[in-house]
């Protein structure tokens, strides 16, 4: 029997080596695989980029920026103000208390829907808390009717 159990190791150990072999050449991958494939096409989305806007990138007209109100976009995290006529000002949108982004622009404040901090469209400032600093301002230009980051 000693014979016997040598020759079933020899066999498992081959057995163990084949498949160690296998199990490698099935993770290397071959080329021939990899350039017959086609490439992915981009998804298409409607849905506005989650990524910041370039410097210099339109982001809107004046004529959709009301006098004494503003408008958030959410995926540039500014919101764009029109405190009088003619001035438009840009701010983060994340409120100072507690980094909830604010969500509506009403009777000259900018609005956080978490804890009802307002800030003011002229300046940024807090006129309602909790949040006791402004919202940061950013700069815009404008050229036309369009407004860009600047």
């Amino acid at each position: 029997m000693g014979e016997d159990l040598k020759s079933r190791r020899a066999v498992i150990a081959g057995v163990g080596a084949g498949g160690l072999t296998l199990a490698l050449a099935a993770c290397g991958g071959s080329d021939t695989t990899a350039a017959t494939q086609e490439p992915a096409a981009p998804a298409s989305s409607s849905a506005p980029s989650q990524a910041a806007p370039a410097q210099g990138g339109g982001l809107t007209t004046t004529s959709e920026i009301p006098v004494g109100g503003g408008k958030i976009f959410a995926d540039q995290k500014v919101v764009v103000v029109q405190p009088a006529q003619g001035q438009f000002k840009a701010y983060g949108i994340s409120c100072t208390h507690q980094g909830c982004p604010v969500d509506k622009v009403e009777n000259g404040a900018i609005v956080c829907p978490c804890h009802g901090s307002k800030f003011k469209i002229e300046d940024g400032s807090v006129s309602d808390g909790p949040a006791t600093k402004p919202l940061p301002e950013h700069q815009l230009t404008v050229e036309g009717d369009q407004i860009s980051l600047a």
